[in-house]
C-alpha cells in the first residue's frame, strides 16, 4: 500500500507520528512517500519576532535540501534524511546541526548543503503542500497522510500521538485509522493535547534507517526514551 506522508522536520507531533507509521510499515506492507509541508508557509509566518520564526525558517531550509535530493533522483533516501533531521532536532536539541555530516553519513553529496539558501526550491515545497491540502482542506497542521481506498483517494491530518506505541498497538492503531477513513462521513476526532511527545530510544531510529553505521550503533547504546521539552509555541 502506497502512503503519502507530508512532514515538517520541526514539528514534534509530526515526528512522533512518523515513527509510528515507520513501525507499522513492515507489518502492513506500506511504501511511504515522504513529502514536504512547511509550517512557515502554511501558517504564513513572516514576522521575525514571532517565537517560531527561526525554527520554522530553518525547517523550511531543510525541506529545500529534501527537494534538491529528490530532484537528483534520491527520493528513496528522503525517509532516512528525515530520520536524521529528527534525531538531531528532537533527540539532541540541535537545530543548527552539521548538515554536511548527515549527508555524508547517508552517502549523499555534501553539495546539497547549498540548497539551504536556494529559494528556487520553495515552489516544489508549495506544490507538494497544495496537493496534500487539496485532500484535507486548510484547517489542519502536520502531518498529513493520504492513500487510495476503495471509495477513492483520501487525506487526513494526523493521527496526532504523544507516544509511539509498541508493534502490536501500532498496527492496531493503523487498522483502526483505516476503519475510520473508510467511513465517508467521518471528519474529526480530537481532544486537547496536554503534553509534548515522548521520544523513542535512538536505537529505534537506527533500526528504521536504510543506511546503518557503527557510529550510530555506538551512540544509541544506553540512550533512554525521554519526554520532549517544547521550547516556544510549536504550531503544528
Amino acid at each position: 500500500m502506497n502512503v503519502d506522508f507530508w512532514f515538517d522536520p520541526i514539528c514534534p507531533f509530526c515526528w512522533a507520528t512518523s515513527r509510528w507509521i515507520n513501525r507499522v510499515a513492515p507489518h502492513r506492507d506500506l511504501e511511504i512517500n515522504w513529502l514536504p509541508i512547511s509550517l512557515l508557509f502554511k501558517n504564513d509566518i513572516q514576522d521575525s519576532s514571532d517565537p517560531f520564526f527561526v525554527k520554522a525558517s530553518r525547517s523550511r531550509d531543510l525541506l529545500r535540501v529534501v527537494e534538491a535530493v529528490r530532484a537528483a533522483g534520491h527520493g528513496d533516501q528522503i525517509g532516512d534524511l528525515y530520520t536524521e533531521f529528527g534525531r538531531q532536532i528532537h533527540h539532541r536539541g540541535n537545530l543548527d546541526f552539521d548538515l554536511a555530516a548527515v549527508l555524508e553519513h547517508l552517502g549523499l553529496d555534501v553539495g546539497f548543503v547549498s540548497a539551504l539558501d536556494e529559494a528556487s526550491w520553495d515552489d516544489a515545497i508549495r506544490t507538494a503542500m497544495a496537493d496534500g491540502l487539496a485532500l484535507t482542506g486548510p484547517d489542519v497542521g502536520t502531518p498529513l497522510i493520504a492513500f487510495d481506498r476503495p471509495l477513492g483517494r483520501v487525506g487526513f491530518f494526523g493521527p496526532v500521538i504523544t507516544e509511539v506505541p509498541g508493534d502490536d498497538e501500532a498496527v492496531e492503531l493503523w487498522d483502526g485509522f483505516l476503519k475510520m477513513v473508510d467511513t465517508p462521513s467521518f471528519f474529526e476526532l480530537k481532544r486537547t493535547r496536554t503534553h509534548a511527545p515522548t521520544l523513542v530510544d535512538e536505537s529505534v531510529l537506527d533500526a528504521q534507517l536504510s543506511v546503518m553505521t557503527s557510529t550510530h550503533r555506538d551512540t544509541a547504546a544506553g540512550t533512554t526514551a525521554r519526554r520532549l521539552q517544547l521550547r516556544g509555541q510549536v504550531t503544528c
